[in-house]
This record gives structure tokens, C-alpha cells and sequence, in this order.
């Protein structure tokens, strides 16, 4: 990816997660991306694409931390995964999901590309935790406390949402079925 892109993508991010996606124009993210508007379309070839392409890297972005968790646990990867998706909404989560607050703006739109990306991002979190030999209610449970955290952690504090997440997590007796 080139430096320009990977800049709109970044700076259109933020702009979008900290403002909206209908209230954030691309004359902005062009600005404090500082690329022509020209660089803009010769890589994506409306606003909806780049929205796309932003919810792309941050799935990318998530499931790539998830994956690792597994991979380089030393003991309960489900507890790694849990210490990592609290991390991941410190640094990234202040104002909630921006897939819920994505699906939220274009909801008007069942069909639109936006919202079925982010419908296939839920599922892919359900779809993550079955191929790690999770049951599907087990890995319906797993999605509303990950989900939940994430909720919780836009108004409540964010050291009891992770105290309490952690610790409703440590204690699912999930060792019969998960084979990690």
C-alpha cells in the first residue's frame, strides 16, 4: 500500500471515529491527510469506499491481535485474548465500536455495502471463536462479553468494565471444549 493511502486511511480513521462518518467530509481528511483531492479518487473512488477500506484495516488490524494472542499464549489463550481485547478498546475504543457506529449511520440501508460489512465483521468474531473449538452457544457467549466490554467501556470506567469482563471470563469453564 502506498504511503498516501495508508495516510487517508489513517487520518480518515480517526476523523471518522471521533466525529462520524456523515459529519466528517473528505475536503478534511484530505487536508489533514495532506494529499490532493486528486490522490484521494485515484485510490478509492467514493467516500463509501474509503469508510470500507478504514473498517477493512481495522478488522485486519483486530483479528491480527486476536490471532497473535492465541499463538503466543503461555497458558489460557482465552484469557490472553481477553487481556488483549481490553487493550485493544484502550487504545482504540474510546467512543465504542466504530462498526456499530458505522452500521448505525448507513442503518437507513439494510443492503448497503457498509452495513453488511460490518454484520460480516460481527459474524467473523462468532466464526473466530468456533474455529478455535469453542460450541457455537459457547462462542455466542464469548461474542457478548468481547461485545459487552466494548459497549460498557464507552460510559462506565474502564478499569471495572476490565475487571469485570477478566474475571467473567476466568470464570467460564469452557477447558472441556476448547482444544486450543
Amino acid at each position: 500500500m502506498s504511503k498516501k493511502k495508508q495516510d487517508l486511511i489513517e487520518h480518515a480513521e480517526k476523523l471518522f471515529y471521533n466525529h462520524g462518518f456523515h459529519a466528517i467530509g473528505l475536503k478534511r481528511i484530505i487536508k489533514e491527510s495532506n494529499v490532493a483531492l486528486m490522490t484521494l479518487y485515484n485510490h478509492f473512488d467514493s467516500k463509501e469506499a474509503l469508510i470500507l477500506d478504514v473498517l477493512k484495516k481495522r478488522d485486519e488490524k483486530y483479528f491480527t491481535i486476536l490471532k497473535s494472542a492465541v499463538r503466543n499464549s503461555k497458558s489460557s489463550p482465552l484469557l490472553s485474548l481477553a487481556e488483549v481485547h481490553i487493550d485493544f478498546i484502550r487504545k482504540n475504543n474510546k467512543n465504542g465500536c466504530m462498526f456499530l457506529r458505522a452500521k448505525e449511520e448507513f442503518s437507513s440501508d439494510e443492503d448497503h455495502e457498509i452495513v453488511q460489512y460490518v454484520t460480516e465483521h460481527k459474524r467473523s468474531l462468532l466464526a473466530f471463536f468456533e474455529e478455535l473449538s469453542f460450541n457455537h452457544s459457547e462462542a455466542i457467549q464469548l461474542v457478548l462479553l468481547f461485545e459487552g466490554a466494548t459497549a460498557l467501556s464507552e460510559s462506565l470506567n474502564m478499569d471495572d468494565v476490565e475487571m469485570a469482563f477478566i474475571d467473567s471470563i476466568k470464570s467460564m469453564d469452557y477447558g472441556a471444549s476448547y482444544e486450543g
